[in-house]
């Protein structure tokens, strides 16, 4: 169980697979790694890979087959919509779709979509290319979060479009934006909205009938699911009229030479075999979390520590998309001045066993709108996340600025490394 130094809150108790894994250090030994990477992809809870492990005598084909297994597996992938659905406060009437990813799931509804579609110039690119690409107007940020909400709200009024695609929390600040607020401004100018959920939905409960929004998407690897499912879940109507998402089997009704019958419903856009151990793994992370039950006051004491420590080194600049005091997750960026983040991030993860994020973080013209065109490093908690985890990071940048890298690195086919790297790889890569 972890504890914060500062604070005395607890992070709740939840197995993460690997918590306790060793890492080899450049200079000799090994170490216990330190996670600051859980903003990219969150290692397995171990009820999801226990899960995960039970289905898998009874893997079988989901709708298609008489067998028992089969019969097993068909009821499991449809009853974790069910599952979903409750875990995201799903309004009557909306659909839960399976599909790889958040951008999977973007990309979906924007094949659904009747209209045009307005988006913040914040956004993580799943939910920025995918509407650039048909024609999204894009709203300028302002300086403070109200102000932002007005200029959207200004925007939908002087020209309506049929959507607001925004994030939930920006996956380079952790700041959370004001849903209920934006699905509200939405639906006053006639429009719907839909939220960019990946880096919310793992450390804040979603409601989205209490909130009014209408499309979600989010991910299992973000979710401590990493089996390569996502989720759509969205209101009926756009999705049933859309034409269909992949053309296959599973999808339609009936088929002859000349055309289809294609279901409506979830069916429609999951054509061919699905991931139903994605599926279970997503379902079981909705469970989980679930039990472990509000884990904000543990979060944001160990977000609070490594924000007070990064601040008190000479040199680091952390990054905030508003002004003033916000609302948000335990994600931090940052720079440290005379060195690039991948020369950072090499560092931290050859001399210390610390991995992060460094570069623009799939969010680039944000990055360049908080000065850092070039990058920055991410460090990012979760459920595995200690105060002395934070304590190491604050330590090993503190001693970098301080005392400089104690190896020399070097960039070699397209990553920073030691320019002499003992490490060895795990035995199942070696061979």
């Amino acid at each position: 169980m972890s504890v914060s130094a500062q604070s005395g809150f607890e992070q709740p108790a939840a197995q993460v697979v690997g918590a306790d894994t060793k890492v080899p250090l450049a200079q000799g030994g090994w170490i216990r790694y330190a996670n600051f990477d859980y903003a990219a992809s969150a290692p397995a809870l171990s009820d999801v890979a226990a899960r995960v492990t039970a289905l898998l005598p009874y893997y079988a084909s989901v709708h298609r087959g008489a067998g028992y297994a089969s019969r097993v597996c068909t009821k499991l992938y449809e009853g974790a919509r069910e599952t979903v659905a409750r875990f995201v406060g799903a309004a009557d009437g909306q659909h839960v779709i399976f599909t790889r990813n958040t951008t999977d799931s973007l990309n979906l509804l924007a094949s659904a979509v009747p209209g045009e579609v307005v988006v913040l110039d914040i956004e993580h690119h799943a939910n920025l290319l995918t509407w650039q690409r048909y024609g999204a107007r894009v709203v300028a940020h302002r300086a403070t979060v109200a102000d932002t909400v007005a200029a959207l709200d200004q925007e939908l009024a002087r020209r309506p479009a049929a959507l607001l695609a925004v994030t939930g929390a920006s996956n380079v600040t952790g700041e959370v934006l004001p849903l209920a607020e934006l699905a509200a401004v939405a639906h006053r100018n006639g429009a719907r909205i839909a939220v960019d959920g990946a880096q919310l939905a793992p450390h804040r409960r979603i409601d989205l009938a209490a909130d009014g929004i209408d499309y979600l998407a989010f991910s299992g690897h973000k979710l401590y699911a990493p089996f390569g499912a996502g989720v759509l879940v969205g209101q009926a109507d756009w999705l049933d009229a859309a034409t269909p998402y992949l053309a296959g089997g599973g999808a339609v009704r009936d088929v002859d030479i000349d055309g289809a019958d294609w279901f409506t419903g979830p069916q429609r856009h999951e054509a061919g075999t699905p991931n139903v151990v994605g599926v279970a793994a997503v379902a079981a992370a909705c469970e989980a979390l679930t039990a472990l039950g509000d884990v904000g006051q543990a979060e944001e004491a160990l977000t609070a520590q490594l924000r007070e420590g990064l601040g008190g080194i000479e040199g680091v600049d952390t990054l905030r998309i508003w002004e003033g005091d916000r609302d948000g997750l335990g994600i931090v960026s940052f720079t440290v001045a005379g060195y690039t983040p991948s020369v950072v991030a090499a560092y931290l993860s050859a001399e210390h066993g610390i991995g992060l994020r460094d570069g623009r973080f799939c969010a680039h013209p944000l990055l360049a709108r908080l000065g850092a065109p070039g990058g920055a490093l991410r460090a990012s908690i979760g459920l595995g996340t200690t105060a002395g985890d934070i304590t190491r990071l604050i330590g090993a940048i503190t001693e970098l600025v301080e005392r400089g890298p104690a190896l020399t690195y070097t960039e070699r086919d397209g990553q920073v490394g030691p320019l002499d790297d003992p490490r060895p790889l795990p035995d199942f890569l070696a061979a």
